[in-house]
């Protein structure tokens, strides 16, 4: 698959973000994954020694450029281009702030079960889009930040990579469509599995 090439459900990026892309010798989208996957590997060895309070604005763009930094020269800057989902640009912060104190809130009043704040906040972080690409695994990974924070085990992504084009990533796109309309039970089911 060509780099730049998408699925239905994929963040197509624009023609000035695709120039900003920092590995030249990258041709094939497999290349890409692995690379931005080694990335994320390196960002959690980082989080190991860095315990932080992870719901604020600072910490969500630290740790997407720690992910995606040696790719993208985008890597945790707020994107500016409109997308095939999320809020418009001049959005993304005031939306963001307000995910944060809900989910604060949340926390402090048991509003939800832990595992649901932690499914709500990554599903709404998704929703926003704040960054060019790489949301979804940005999201996961707040998610179990905060069940850590929680003392909790991680969530269950499912066994397989939701990055590729796969039965698993189309359960997972269905599930964050369902909990589009309010209705979170297919992706607390999702992860479970």
């Amino acid at each position: 698959m060509n780099i730049f090439e998408t699925d239905d459900n994929s963040t197509p990026l624009t023609e000035e973000e695709k120039q900003q892309l920092k590995a030249k010798w990258i041709t094939t989208r497999a290349e890409l994954n692995e690379l931005e996957t080694k990335g994320i590997a390196e960002a959690e060895i980082w989080l190991l020694k860095n315990k932080k309070d992870i719901l604020n604005e600072t910490f969500i763009k630290k740790l997407h450029k720690k992910m995606f930094g040696d790719i993208w020269k985008w890597a945790g800057s707020f994107r500016t281009s409109e997308r095939n989902i999320g809020v418009t640009p001049y959005e993304i912060q005031p939306k963001l702030r307000i995910l944060i104190d809900d989910v604060r809130f949340w926390i402090e009043n048991q509003t939800f079960s832990q595992k649901e704040i932690a499914i709500r906040f990554h599903h709404r972080l998704v929703q926003i889009h704040p960054f060019p690409n790489g949301n979804g695994r940005i999201s996961r990974l707040m998610a179990d930040l905060l069940m850590k924070q929680f003392g909790q085990p991680v969530l269950n992504w499912g066994s397989g990579s939701l990055t590729e084009i796969s039965k698993l990533r189309k359960e997972y796109i269905s599930a964050l469509q369902k909990a589009d309309n309010g209705d979170y039970s297919l992706l607390l089911k999702f992860i479970e599995k």
